[in-house]
């Protein structure tokens, strides 16, 4: 018999996520309040029917259904919702949300991740991205983070893996979304794998990492493999 995990021994229920503001160089991540952030979420997303592509919400017609929508998701997934607001304008772009919860066991979703125009393929996204998964192994103490999507959604799955998510397998005929079948793509990074991605993150994100135009000079999949 494999003997068990010396950290989990005495293993201990994991806290659950406050609703806190995370601060980074270029973005900042604060609890999502339809008052201080719906009008430019509505701004940043309501011309982007193809954000909706493979969300098991949308596409809105309107702010307050927008807002309604994801008041009502967040109250049934007990899920804490960020706003995305990149520094260079102060005015939330995006959002994404821890979900499906596990304290008791130390496992922990990414999910409802939705990027407008303006942060795809950018510095802020990037770091929105380590700043929960930093919040989430360094301050929580969880011990699995997870990252799961549509397995024909081959731009999240492009994505979980250049963040640093290993693929474990796909979930056949896992839900049914917008009154079609899903195959859910499963992704997982665990605590002890945090150490080498949070190094490969923090190289990525230093401004010497970025030519005068903004082009990165080593990609993050390369710094992690280092």
């Amino acid at each position: 018999m494999t003997p068990p995990e010396p950290h989990l021994v005495h293993w201990r229920p994991a806290p659950w996520p406050e609703p806190v503001t995370l601060r980074g160089r270029y973005v900042t991540l604060e609890p999502l309040d339809g008052g201080r952030h719906g009008d430019a979420l509505w701004e940043a997303i309501r011309d982007h029917i193809q954000l909706w592509n493979w969300m098991s919400i949308g596409p809105f017609n309107e702010k307050d259904e927008m807002m309604a929508t994801l008041d009502r998701w967040r109250e049934s997934e007990r899920a804490l919702l960020f706003a995305i607001v990149p520094q260079s304008t102060g005015r939330a772009a995006g959002w994404a949300s821890y979900m499906r919860i596990g304290p008791a066991h130390g496992v922990i979703e990414v999910g409802n991740v939705v990027f407008s125009p303006a942060l795809q393929r950018s510095r802020a996204a990037t770091e929105a991205m380590f700043l929960m998964a930093a919040q989430v192994f360094d301050e929580l103490g969880y011990r699995r983070y997870e990252w799961k999507c549509d397995a024909q959604n081959l731009a999240s799955r492009r994505a979980a893996e250049r963040l640093g998510f290993t693929f474990e397998g796909i979930f056949r005929q896992h839900m049914v979304a917008k009154g079609r079948n899903r195959d859910t793509a499963w992704f997982s990074m665990l605590d002890r794998e945090w150490a080498g991605r949070k190094r490969a993150f923090e190289a990525w994100l230093e401004p010497g990492n970025f030519d005068a135009e903004g082009c990165q000079r080593r990609a993050l999949e390369g710094l992690r493999q280092e």
